[in-house]
């Protein structure tokens, strides 16, 4: 039989303190009320000031690595997706790689956004399917809280922090990873950046001065190309799996806005009783954000054995990507 990819432990951490939206009305011009009705977000977690990146993928990854009964020896690569490294290099995943112990393992980071964890799962499933690894570790990890401008209302409401992993492994079995559907558009890559911090615009006192090291973001246009591009990800994924709408038994999508996941689900034709919202809980985690939704859907016992599960996502650069799972 062929070799395919399975999801053999889940894993998440966020960080302990909670900004609700009564704090934000402190600190900028807002309301709980107008957060609510545009966002759907109530809280987020955030870091504090000595915290990194690899702290919260390295006990994201400790979780998924437990729930798998997998040690940090036998992992073959580390890889994590994230817009918010610790440093420019090495990367976040060869630190973590060092933590963690996984001391024969291959490492790197994937830029991808939102979308990143989709992205890397596509990476972890190529590099089973063909033989090259049989232990994958696959993190979602970011500290948006770090590249947030906390004097902009329309950017800080949506952001919170947090890391989910997965460890993946191969399996004979008729189940796992069914299929993929990515794409990007850099034409549109000024709808949402960070301007500043690379080589095109280096760190100076102007670029500080200017705030163009935070996350800057045209929401409305965003809004129009999400909608759009998350439903066509799920119908070609599940159509490269010769599956339809009907057959979904869980859909997973990055939790970046509450009306982006109602209206992407109403557009597909999927109730939302079968999609999986936590976006309240935690806002925009960007890259970690299916990573974790996936671990806590798992844990509250939405996700069944022989369910068809597909994760689908819209972030930065603009990217995009649906990945279509049997359990």
């Amino acid at each position: 039989m062929s070799r395919s990819t399975m999801i053999v432990g889940t894993g998440s951490f966020v960080p302990d303190k909670v900004l609700t939206n009564l704090d934000l009305e402190k600190m900028v011009n807002t309301s709980d009320e107008w957060i609510m009705t545009r966002t759907g977000i109530k809280e987020r977690r955030i870091v504090g000031e000595e915290t990194a990146t690899s702290d919260l993928a390295l006990k994201a990854a400790e979780r998924a690595l437990k729930a798998a009964g997998v040690s940090p020896s036998e992992i073959d690569l580390v890889l994590i997706a994230t817009v918010t490294p610790d440093m420019a290099f090495p990367s976040t995943a060869c630190l973590v790689q060092d933590r963690i112990g996984a001391k024969k393992a291959a490492a790197f980071d994937i830029s991808a956004a939102c979308s990143g964890f989709v992205y890397g799962l596509s990476i972890a499933d190529q590099f089973i399917r063909n033989g090259t690894y049989d232990t994958v570790l696959l993190i979602g990890a970011e500290t948006l809280s770090k590249i947030t401008d906390w004097t902009d209302r329309n950017t800080c409401v949506l952001l919170g922090d947090g890391a989910g992993a997965v460890v993946l492994r191969p399996t004979e079995e008729s189940k796992g990873i069914l299929s993929f559907y990515l794409g990007a558009d850099g034409g549109a890559g000024d709808f949402l950046k960070v301007p500043a911090g690379g080589s095109r615009q280096p760190p100076t006192c102007e670029t500080v001065n200017k705030k163009l090291h935070y996350i800057k973001m045209r929401g409305n246009e965003l809004f129009k190309i999400a909608v759009r591009v998350l439903t066509r990800a799920v119908e070609e994924a599940l159509s490269r799996s010769c599956l339809s709408i009907e057959d979904i038994s869980l859909l997973i999508p990055h939790q970046a806005n509450i009306r982006i996941i109602q209206a992407a689900a109403e557009k597909a034709g999927i109730p939302l009783s079968k999609v999986y919202i936590n976006v309240h809980k935690y806002g925009n985690t960007s890259s970690a954000s299916i990573a974790i939704a996936l671990d806590e859907a798992v844990r509250e016992g939405r996700i069944k054995e022989g369910n068809i599960i597909v994760l689908d996502a819209f972030g930065g650069g603009l990217t995009w990507g649906a990945c279509v799972i049997k359990w």
